[in-house]
């Protein structure tokens, strides 16, 4: 059964558990914010990719609003919570000034395999080791799921769509292991490749071939 939901569109990928700061400016979506702290609703964000609205989207909570600013702008921090598919959008809800629409409720499989996740995670670890990126990551592996590393691995916004779409927690992982486990070897070489470049002008102490 559809369910009307208020509706943010942004070129981004939410992912359910994700914690979002958003500035907010434009008049419609200021409606939108004071309507969820006056009458506790939430609002989706769809992703908007190559000038087009993405059925799958994220519905996210107002968690605060941690600055107001004297023109009526807000800093707020948000939550993502569930999935949802756009049956009918509005891009302007009735007597609202903020976009809209009928959606469905998804059901994300958020278990997953804890030794795929150790395997994405060792992966994980290795990326950032090469790319010298100080993120923590879970040391808990209970406490991990597939969408905490999703915007860290060099995911592109297309592909995090396609994350997002999946619904089962073991195509996520597949989906993720393939991408890294592709992503590691090219990293490799641009690392070999700098280290080459920099060596260029250098003396170079070499072991002649025995022949």
């Amino acid at each position: 059964m559809s369910q009307f939901l208020p509706l943010f569109p942004l070129q981004i990928v939410v992912f359910p558990g994700e914690d979002l700061n958003l500035h907010i400016f434009e008049p419609r979506y200021k409606e939108l914010i004071k309507d969820c702290e006056e009458e506790g609703i939430t609002f989706g964000i769809p992703a908007y990719i190559d000038k087009r609205l993405m059925k799958v989207g994220t519905e996210v909570k107002l968690a605060s609003v941690e600055k107001r600013y004297d023109n009526g702008e807000l800093d707020i921090k948000t939550k993502g919570h569930r999935l949802f598919t756009v049956e009918e959008f509005q891009a302007v809800a009735p007597d609202k000034l903020y976009a809209g629409g009928e959606v469905e409720w998804l059901d994300a499989e958020l278990d997953e395999q804890f030794l795929d996740n150790e395997k994405i995670l060792d992966l994980t670890r290795e990326l950032f080791q090469l790319l010298n990126i100080q993120k923590k990551l879970p040391e808990d592996i209970r406490e991990f799921s597939t969408f905490d590393v999703a915007h860290h691995v060099g995911l592109s916004l297309e592909q995090e769509y396609q994350l997002l779409c999946f619904l089962s927690g073991r195509e996520r992982q597949d989906f993720l292991i393939e991408h890294l486990e592709r992503l590691l070897p090219m990293v490799k070489e641009m690392e070999n490749l700098k280290k080459k470049a920099q060596l260029n002008g250098h003396f170079k102490h070499l072991k002649p071939p025995q022949i």
